[in-house]
Protein backbone atom coordinates (compact mmCIF):
# COMPACT_ATOMS: atom_id res chain seq x y z
CA UNK A 1 0.00 0.00 0.00
CA UNK A 2 1.22 3.39 -0.49
CA UNK A 3 1.96 5.74 1.96
CA UNK A 4 1.71 9.40 1.88
CA UNK A 5 4.67 11.49 1.65
CA UNK A 6 5.10 15.30 2.01
CA UNK A 7 4.38 17.21 -0.24
CA UNK A 8 1.14 15.64 -1.23
CA UNK A 9 1.12 15.27 -4.64
CA UNK A 10 -0.50 17.90 -7.14
CA UNK A 11 -1.28 17.53 -10.81
CA UNK A 12 -3.14 20.07 -12.61
CA UNK A 13 -5.81 18.45 -15.34
CA UNK A 14 -8.41 20.12 -18.12
CA UNK A 15 -11.74 20.32 -16.52
CA UNK A 16 -12.94 19.87 -19.81
CA UNK A 17 -10.96 17.12 -21.09
CA UNK A 18 -8.36 15.40 -18.53
CA UNK A 19 -5.31 14.26 -19.68
CA UNK A 20 -4.33 10.59 -20.31
CA UNK A 21 -1.63 10.60 -18.63
CA UNK A 22 -2.99 12.55 -15.48
CA UNK A 23 -5.58 10.14 -15.33
CA UNK A 24 -2.86 6.82 -15.44
CA UNK A 25 -0.76 8.57 -12.63
CA UNK A 26 -4.17 8.47 -10.51
CA UNK A 27 -4.98 5.13 -11.24
CA UNK A 28 -1.85 3.52 -10.61
CA UNK A 29 -2.25 5.23 -7.10
CA UNK A 30 -5.55 3.75 -6.48
CA UNK A 31 -4.77 0.52 -7.42
CA UNK A 32 -1.71 0.23 -5.47
CA UNK A 33 -4.37 1.03 -2.55
CA UNK A 34 -3.72 4.72 -2.51
CA UNK A 35 -6.03 7.77 -1.83
CA UNK A 36 -6.25 10.68 -5.00
CA UNK A 37 -8.29 13.98 -4.54
CA UNK A 38 -10.76 14.62 -7.29
CA UNK A 39 -12.82 17.32 -7.99
CA UNK A 40 -16.55 16.18 -8.64
CA UNK A 41 -19.32 19.02 -9.44
CA UNK A 42 -20.13 19.39 -6.17
CA UNK A 43 -17.16 19.09 -4.04
CA UNK A 44 -13.80 17.85 -4.06
CA UNK A 45 -14.07 14.30 -3.29
CA UNK A 46 -11.33 12.11 -1.64
CA UNK A 47 -11.26 8.66 -3.47
CA UNK A 48 -9.96 5.02 -2.42
CA UNK A 49 -10.70 1.56 -4.41
CA UNK A 50 -14.05 0.96 -2.86
CA UNK A 51 -13.17 -2.69 -2.83
CA UNK A 52 -10.01 -2.24 -1.19
CA UNK A 53 -11.18 -2.48 2.28
CA UNK A 54 -7.35 -1.25 3.87
CA UNK A 55 -7.55 1.62 1.24
CA UNK A 56 -10.83 2.36 1.89
CA UNK A 57 -9.48 2.52 5.78
CA UNK A 58 -7.06 5.01 5.01
CA UNK A 59 -9.80 7.59 4.03
CA UNK A 60 -11.31 7.41 8.12
CA UNK A 61 -7.62 8.28 9.01
CA UNK A 62 -6.59 10.69 7.03
CA UNK A 63 -10.07 12.67 7.52
CA UNK A 64 -10.23 11.84 11.18
CA UNK A 65 -13.31 10.57 10.05
CA UNK A 66 -16.10 8.41 12.44
CA UNK A 67 -16.18 4.58 12.01
CA UNK A 68 -20.26 4.84 11.42
CA UNK A 69 -20.58 7.34 8.69
CA UNK A 70 -20.65 5.91 5.64
CA UNK A 71 -19.25 6.26 2.35
CA UNK A 72 -20.25 7.32 -1.13
CA UNK A 73 -19.42 4.93 -3.88
CA UNK A 74 -18.90 6.38 -7.20
CA UNK A 75 -19.23 4.72 -10.88
CA UNK A 76 -18.66 5.59 -14.17
CA UNK A 77 -22.02 5.03 -15.38
CA UNK A 78 -24.65 3.52 -14.30
CA UNK A 79 -24.72 0.12 -16.37
CA UNK A 80 -21.81 -0.55 -14.18
CA UNK A 81 -23.91 -1.32 -11.12
CA UNK A 82 -25.50 -4.19 -12.57
CA UNK A 83 -22.27 -6.26 -11.47
CA UNK A 84 -23.22 -5.04 -7.84
CA UNK A 85 -26.72 -5.68 -7.35
CA UNK A 86 -28.90 -8.42 -7.36
CA UNK A 87 -31.85 -6.17 -8.99
CA UNK A 88 -32.11 -2.33 -8.51
CA UNK A 89 -35.57 -0.98 -8.07
CA UNK A 90 -37.77 0.08 -10.96
CA UNK A 91 -37.05 3.86 -9.61
CA UNK A 92 -33.45 3.87 -9.31
CA UNK A 93 -33.23 3.46 -13.23
CA UNK A 94 -36.08 6.42 -13.34
CA UNK A 95 -33.90 8.43 -11.11
CA UNK A 96 -30.94 7.53 -12.71
CA UNK A 97 -31.92 7.95 -16.39
CA UNK A 98 -33.05 11.62 -15.37
CA UNK A 99 -30.02 13.23 -12.81
CA UNK A 100 -26.68 10.72 -13.61
CA UNK A 101 -24.36 11.75 -14.69
CA UNK A 102 -25.54 14.36 -11.96
CA UNK A 103 -25.20 15.17 -8.21
CA UNK A 104 -28.21 12.68 -6.59
CA UNK A 105 -26.76 9.66 -4.58
CA UNK A 106 -29.04 6.58 -4.12
CA UNK A 107 -29.46 4.63 -0.89
CA UNK A 108 -29.92 0.88 -1.94
CA UNK A 109 -29.79 -2.42 -0.27
CA UNK A 110 -25.82 -3.76 -0.23
CA UNK A 111 -26.43 -6.97 -2.02
CA UNK A 112 -23.11 -7.06 -3.05
CA UNK A 113 -21.44 -6.39 0.34
CA UNK A 114 -19.45 -3.70 -0.01
CA UNK A 115 -17.10 -3.68 3.80
CA UNK A 116 -18.54 -2.07 6.57
CA UNK A 117 -15.96 0.55 6.34
CA UNK A 118 -17.83 1.77 3.47
CA UNK A 119 -21.38 1.18 4.50
CA UNK A 120 -20.88 2.54 8.16
CA UNK A 121 -21.81 -0.94 9.37
CA UNK A 122 -25.25 -0.85 7.50
CA UNK A 123 -27.09 -3.24 4.96
CA UNK A 124 -27.07 -0.14 3.20
CA UNK A 125 -24.99 1.75 0.16
CA UNK A 126 -24.78 4.75 -1.10
CA UNK A 127 -23.84 5.32 -4.74
CA UNK A 128 -23.86 8.00 -7.65
CA UNK A 129 -22.45 8.75 -10.91
CA UNK A 130 -21.03 12.18 -10.51
CA UNK A 131 -20.77 14.83 -13.53
CA UNK A 132 -17.25 16.31 -13.47
CA UNK A 133 -15.51 15.08 -16.77
CA UNK A 134 -12.55 14.62 -14.17
CA UNK A 135 -14.10 12.16 -12.46
CA UNK A 136 -15.74 10.53 -15.24
CA UNK A 137 -12.38 9.99 -16.49
CA UNK A 138 -10.55 8.65 -13.39
CA UNK A 139 -13.28 6.22 -12.72
CA UNK A 140 -14.11 4.95 -16.47
CA UNK A 141 -10.04 4.22 -16.50
CA UNK A 142 -9.84 3.02 -13.09
CA UNK A 143 -12.34 -0.01 -13.61
CA UNK A 144 -13.54 -0.60 -10.40
CA UNK A 145 -15.90 1.87 -8.31
CA UNK A 146 -14.77 4.42 -6.00
CA UNK A 147 -15.54 5.22 -2.26
CA UNK A 148 -15.41 8.72 -2.03
CA UNK A 149 -16.68 11.59 1.20
CA UNK A 150 -15.38 15.30 0.51
CA UNK A 151 -11.90 15.91 0.89
CA UNK A 152 -11.24 17.76 3.95
CA UNK A 153 -10.41 16.96 7.94
CA UNK A 154 -14.08 16.04 9.25
CA UNK A 155 -16.21 18.41 10.40
CA UNK A 156 -14.57 21.10 8.15
CA UNK A 157 -16.49 23.15 5.52
CA UNK A 158 -16.32 20.72 2.41
CA UNK A 159 -13.60 21.88 -0.27
CA UNK A 160 -14.50 23.01 -3.30
CA UNK A 161 -11.16 23.98 -4.87
CA UNK A 162 -7.83 22.29 -4.76
CA UNK A 163 -6.33 24.39 -2.89
CA UNK A 164 -8.70 23.70 -0.01
CA UNK A 165 -8.14 20.26 -0.44
CA UNK A 166 -4.56 20.51 0.68
CA UNK A 167 -5.37 23.10 3.58
CA UNK A 168 -6.80 20.42 5.25
CA UNK A 169 -4.93 17.20 3.88
CA UNK A 170 -1.56 18.23 3.02
CA UNK A 171 1.03 15.16 3.88
CA UNK A 172 -2.14 13.07 4.07
CA UNK A 173 -2.81 11.85 0.50
CA UNK A 174 -0.99 10.74 -2.01
CA UNK A 175 -2.35 12.91 -4.97
CA UNK A 176 -4.54 15.83 -5.79
CA UNK A 177 -6.11 16.18 -9.36
CA UNK A 178 -6.63 20.34 -9.73
CA UNK A 179 -9.69 20.40 -12.30
CA UNK A 180 -10.16 24.07 -10.94
CA UNK A 181 -14.08 24.77 -8.92
CA UNK A 182 -16.04 22.89 -8.37
CA UNK A 183 -19.08 24.49 -9.96
CA UNK A 184 -22.41 23.47 -7.43
CA UNK A 185 -20.35 23.89 -4.01
CA UNK A 186 -22.63 21.77 -2.03
CA UNK A 187 -22.81 17.50 -1.96
CA UNK A 188 -24.99 15.55 -3.83
CA UNK A 189 -28.48 14.93 -2.74
CA UNK A 190 -29.30 11.60 -0.98
CA UNK A 191 -32.16 9.95 -1.35
CA UNK A 192 -33.30 6.26 0.58
CA UNK A 193 -34.72 3.74 -2.01
CA UNK A 194 -34.56 0.95 0.67
CA UNK A 195 -38.17 1.65 1.87
CA UNK A 196 -42.05 1.48 0.97
CA UNK A 197 -41.28 5.36 0.37
CA UNK A 198 -38.21 7.27 -0.97
CA UNK A 199 -36.71 9.55 1.66
CA UNK A 200 -34.81 12.43 1.77
CA UNK A 201 -31.90 12.11 3.79
CA UNK A 202 -30.07 14.92 2.49
CA UNK A 203 -30.89 18.02 0.32
CA UNK A 204 -28.15 18.77 -2.47
CA UNK A 205 -27.98 19.69 -5.96
CA UNK A 206 -31.31 18.20 -6.79
CA UNK A 207 -34.04 19.56 -5.62
CA UNK A 208 -36.88 17.99 -3.61
CA UNK A 209 -39.53 19.76 -6.36
CA UNK A 210 -37.20 17.80 -8.87
CA UNK A 211 -37.66 14.38 -6.93
CA UNK A 212 -41.03 14.43 -6.51
CA UNK A 213 -41.55 15.70 -10.43
CA UNK A 214 -40.08 12.17 -11.09
CA UNK A 215 -41.17 9.70 -8.35
CA UNK A 216 -43.81 11.49 -6.67
CA UNK A 217 -44.09 12.59 -2.64
CA UNK A 218 -40.60 12.01 -1.31
CA UNK A 219 -40.81 12.03 2.61
CA UNK A 220 -37.57 14.57 4.63
CA UNK A 221 -35.60 12.64 7.23
CA UNK A 222 -35.65 14.59 10.29
CA UNK A 223 -32.09 15.37 10.57
CA UNK A 224 -32.58 17.35 7.43
CA UNK A 225 -34.21 20.28 9.33
CA UNK A 226 -33.12 19.14 12.73
CA UNK A 227 -29.40 20.02 13.20
CA UNK A 228 -29.75 18.08 16.68
CA UNK A 229 -30.77 15.09 15.57
CA UNK A 230 -28.68 11.98 15.88
CA UNK A 231 -25.61 14.31 17.53
CA UNK A 232 -25.28 12.11 20.30
CA UNK A 233 -22.41 10.09 20.12
CA UNK A 234 -23.13 8.54 23.78
CA UNK A 235 -23.07 4.37 24.14
CA UNK A 236 -26.49 3.30 24.17
CA UNK A 237 -27.97 5.40 21.61
CA UNK A 238 -30.81 3.53 19.73
CA UNK A 239 -29.67 2.00 16.09
CA UNK A 240 -32.30 4.22 15.06
CA UNK A 241 -29.62 7.60 15.41
CA UNK A 242 -27.08 5.90 13.26
CA UNK A 243 -26.41 7.50 10.27
CA UNK A 244 -27.48 6.54 6.89
CA UNK A 245 -25.78 8.84 5.31
CA UNK A 246 -22.97 11.37 5.26
CA UNK A 247 -24.33 15.08 6.71
CA UNK A 248 -26.77 13.24 9.02
CA UNK A 249 -24.49 13.06 12.32
CA UNK A 250 -21.31 14.88 14.03
CA UNK A 251 -20.81 18.18 13.55
CA UNK A 252 -19.71 19.56 9.46
CA UNK A 253 -19.11 22.31 7.22
CA UNK A 254 -17.80 24.12 10.47
CA UNK A 255 -15.36 27.15 10.61
CA UNK A 256 -12.72 27.87 13.25
CA UNK A 257 -15.12 30.76 14.15
CA UNK A 258 -18.77 30.95 15.92
CA UNK A 259 -21.84 30.45 13.85
CA UNK A 260 -25.16 32.41 14.50
CA UNK A 261 -27.57 31.44 11.69
CA UNK A 262 -30.67 34.35 11.40
CA UNK A 263 -34.05 32.62 9.88
CA UNK A 264 -36.75 34.26 9.51
CA UNK A 265 -39.62 34.95 6.49
CA UNK A 266 -39.14 38.79 6.97
CA UNK A 267 -35.65 39.76 5.16
CA UNK A 268 -35.66 43.69 6.47
CA UNK A 269 -36.18 41.57 10.05
CA UNK A 270 -33.14 39.70 9.67
CA UNK A 271 -30.90 42.13 8.29
CA UNK A 272 -31.92 44.39 11.45
CA UNK A 273 -31.81 41.78 13.73
CA UNK A 274 -28.30 40.67 12.58
CA UNK A 275 -27.23 44.74 12.62
CA UNK A 276 -28.38 44.44 16.22
CA UNK A 277 -26.00 41.53 17.12
CA UNK A 278 -23.08 42.78 15.31
CA UNK A 279 -23.18 45.82 17.49
CA UNK A 280 -23.27 43.93 20.58
CA UNK A 281 -20.47 41.58 19.71
CA UNK A 282 -18.44 44.38 18.39
CA UNK A 283 -19.22 46.32 21.71
CA UNK A 284 -17.77 43.37 23.69
CA UNK A 285 -14.70 43.08 21.54
CA UNK A 286 -15.53 41.10 19.00
CA UNK A 287 -14.99 40.86 15.17
CA UNK A 288 -18.03 40.34 13.45
CA UNK A 289 -17.94 38.66 9.98
CA UNK A 290 -20.81 38.52 8.18
CA UNK A 291 -22.35 36.25 5.43
CA UNK A 292 -25.40 37.13 2.99
CA UNK A 293 -27.08 37.39 0.10
CA UNK A 294 -26.70 40.61 -1.72
CA UNK A 295 -30.15 42.13 -0.71
CA UNK A 296 -28.76 43.54 2.23
CA UNK A 297 -25.05 44.05 1.44
CA UNK A 298 -24.87 47.51 1.55
CA UNK A 299 -26.09 47.96 4.97
CA UNK A 300 -24.12 45.64 6.57
CA UNK A 301 -20.61 47.08 4.98
CA UNK A 302 -21.42 50.32 5.73
CA UNK A 303 -21.62 49.92 9.15
CA UNK A 304 -17.70 48.58 8.24
CA UNK A 305 -18.55 44.71 9.37
CA UNK A 306 -16.32 41.91 7.26
CA UNK A 307 -18.97 40.97 4.78
CA UNK A 308 -18.97 38.24 2.22
CA UNK A 309 -22.12 38.06 -0.01
CA UNK A 310 -23.68 36.05 -2.87
CA UNK A 311 -26.40 35.31 -4.65
CA UNK A 312 -29.98 36.57 -3.50
CA UNK A 313 -32.76 35.19 -0.95
CA UNK A 314 -34.55 33.80 -4.17
CA UNK A 315 -31.74 32.62 -6.01
CA UNK A 316 -29.16 31.12 -3.77
CA UNK A 317 -27.81 29.10 -6.53
CA UNK A 318 -24.43 31.78 -6.34
CA UNK A 319 -24.11 31.56 -2.70
CA UNK A 320 -24.57 27.81 -2.48
CA UNK A 321 -21.73 27.85 -4.86
CA UNK A 322 -19.27 29.83 -2.77
CA UNK A 323 -20.87 28.91 0.49
CA UNK A 324 -17.89 26.66 1.69
CA UNK A 325 -14.94 29.10 0.36
CA UNK A 326 -16.88 32.15 2.12
CA UNK A 327 -16.73 30.24 5.35
CA UNK A 328 -12.87 29.19 4.91
CA UNK A 329 -11.84 33.18 4.32
CA UNK A 330 -13.54 33.86 7.61
CA UNK A 331 -11.63 31.57 9.06
CA UNK A 332 -8.26 33.60 7.01
CA UNK A 333 -9.11 36.77 8.24
CA UNK A 334 -9.92 35.68 10.78
CA UNK A 335 -13.19 36.73 12.90
CA UNK A 336 -14.35 35.66 16.08
CA UNK A 337 -18.07 34.92 15.67
CA UNK A 338 -20.22 34.66 11.92
CA UNK A 339 -23.56 35.91 11.25
CA UNK A 340 -25.26 33.78 8.53
CA UNK A 341 -28.23 35.37 6.64
CA UNK A 342 -30.85 32.57 6.26
CA UNK A 343 -32.51 31.93 2.93
CA UNK A 344 -35.77 30.50 2.21
CA UNK A 345 -35.92 26.72 2.44
CA UNK A 346 -37.25 25.86 -0.88
CA UNK A 347 -35.29 24.72 -3.65
CA UNK A 348 -31.49 24.91 -3.56
CA UNK A 349 -32.38 27.15 -0.48
CA UNK A 350 -32.90 23.63 1.25
CA UNK A 351 -29.54 22.27 0.97
CA UNK A 352 -28.35 25.94 2.03
CA UNK A 353 -30.09 26.35 5.11
CA UNK A 354 -29.18 22.11 5.68
CA UNK A 355 -24.95 22.81 5.53
CA UNK A 356 -26.08 26.39 7.22
CA UNK A 357 -28.10 24.64 10.40
CA UNK A 358 -24.87 22.19 10.23
CA UNK A 359 -22.13 24.60 10.77
CA UNK A 360 -24.37 26.52 13.22
CA UNK A 361 -24.24 23.49 15.42
CA UNK A 362 -27.80 24.35 15.80
CA UNK A 363 -27.62 27.99 16.90
CA UNK A 364 -30.41 29.59 15.09
CA UNK A 365 -32.04 33.11 15.61
CA UNK A 366 -35.49 33.57 14.97
CA UNK A 367 -36.60 36.41 13.65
Amino acid sequence: MIQSRLPTGLLAVDPRKPEKYSMQKACAILLAGGLVAFPTETVYGLGANALDERAVARIFAAKGRPADNPLIVHFAAAARLNPFFKRLPPMAWLLAERFWPGPLTLVLKNDYGFSAAVTGGLGTVAVRVPAHPVALALLGALGVPVAAPSANVSGRPSPTTAAHVLDDLEGRIDLVLDGGPAWLGVESTVLDLTGERPVLLRPGGVTLQQLEAVVGPVSLDPAVNDPAWAESENEGESESKQPRSPGMKYTHYAPKARVLLFDGADSAGVAAKILAEAAALTGAGQRVGILACRDHESSYREQGYDVIAAGWREDPAPLAASLYEALRCFDRIPVDVILAEGVPARGLGLAVMNRLFKAAGGNVVKV
